[in-house]
């Protein structure tokens, strides 16, 4: 009887073993989303909607954690992550900070040191002024800047080279001028360069979206272009895009989920799959149009022909600014 009960348990083992074989890799311990910025920000909402919907939607058979690595621009994350090479327990969402870090020498990390797994969305730029300024359209803003840009004083965050630095470059060339004229101030955060702009201590902000809605709702801001394909939504939904005013630009940050190096197709693979089927759900597309985000769900060749894009891109416009020895 012995004999037998061992057999059969034998043979279930060998049996489950094959199912999971067929099925491909799961994870097997819990997964950490790793975000390269402290709680509520723009990663960090990122990492804690992918936890929330893959856990809820029931796509992961184990536990998961969002871990911040707030600092160097996310570098603190990426090297985080990077340390874990063929361990596809750890994922990281990522964007234009790490080609920015490599390309200004923050860090020696570049994407040959990860594996791509899918895009998410785009987090476009929108540029901004107190609602009392004389600026009062995307127009009489790129006017003034085609005239003298150091008359103006721009705030961004959170480093020189970020991506809305890089959204104010592109402005600036589109507009036919030097990018390395603009008259930057850089802040730790959005907030600090949107309560400068208030106190009339900048002329203008280049932010997220999402930072600039409750100052459109007290009537203390006015956002004047979108530098997005199409106009935003909501109390947005009137702004137009710099295309709509002659000027053809569009600069956003690209918001991804990688792994780290060596991870097997399979692997690649199961996170593809858990990521597209989240995206289809009404609470993430609920989230994407909250937080002004417009959805750019991309894999494989498809991604791989974007990223080599955006680096060519952020290495031409960070040597335009001057940034790049």
């Amino acid at each position: 009887m012995r004999l037998i009960s061992c057999t059969i348990a034998l043979a279930v083992a060998a049996a489950t073993s094959v199912g999971a074989s067929a099925q491909g890799w799961v994870p097997q311990k819990n997964v950490e989303i790793v975000a390269g910025s402290s709680p509520g920000g723009s990663n960090d909402k990122t990492a804690r909607l992918l936890e929330r919907l893959l856990s809820q939607e029931k796509l992961v058979p184990t536990s998961m954690t969002v871990i911040n690595k707030a600092g160097g621009g996310g570098s603190i994350a990426y090297t985080y992550v990077a340390q874990h090479a063929k361990d596809p327990h750890y994922i990281g969402v990522t964007g234009g900070g790490l080609f920015s870090n490599q390309i200004l020498g923050v860090s020696t990390l570049s994407m040959a040191d990860f594996t791509p797994i899918a895009n998410l969305v785009n987090d476009y730029a929108v540029f901004a002024v107190a609602a009392e300024s004389s600026l009062n359209t995307g127009k009489d803003l790129a006017d003034r800047l085609r005239k003298d840009p150091r008359s103006l004083n721009l705030g961004f965050a959170n480093a020189f080279g970020s991506t809305r630095h890089i959204a104010a470059g592109m402005l600036i060339k589109a507009l036919g001028g030097n990018p390395r004229e603009l008259r930057p101030v850089v802040f730790k955060g959005s907030a600090l360069a949107i309560t400068a702009l208030l106190g009339n201590h900048l002329e203008y902000v280049v932010v997220g979206a999402t930072n600039t809605t409750p100052h459109i709702a007290s009537g203390r801001m006015r956002v004047v272009a979108v530098a997005a394909p199409k106009r935003l939504g909501g109390p947005l939904s009137n702004v137009p895009t710099w295309r709509e005013q002659g000027v053809d630009m569009v600069s956003g940050t690209w918001r991804g989920i990688f792994g780290p190096k060596g991870l097997t197709a399979a692997q690649v693979a199961y996170w593809e799959n858990a990521l597209l089927k989240i995206t289809k759900t009404a609470e993430w597309r609920s989230d994407v149009e909250k937080n002004y985000w417009t959805e750019d769900f991309r894999t494989g060749a498809e991604l791989k022909k974007m990223l080599d894009e955006e680096y060519r891109d952020t290495k031409a416009i960070l040597s335009d600014l001057g940034l790049v020895k």
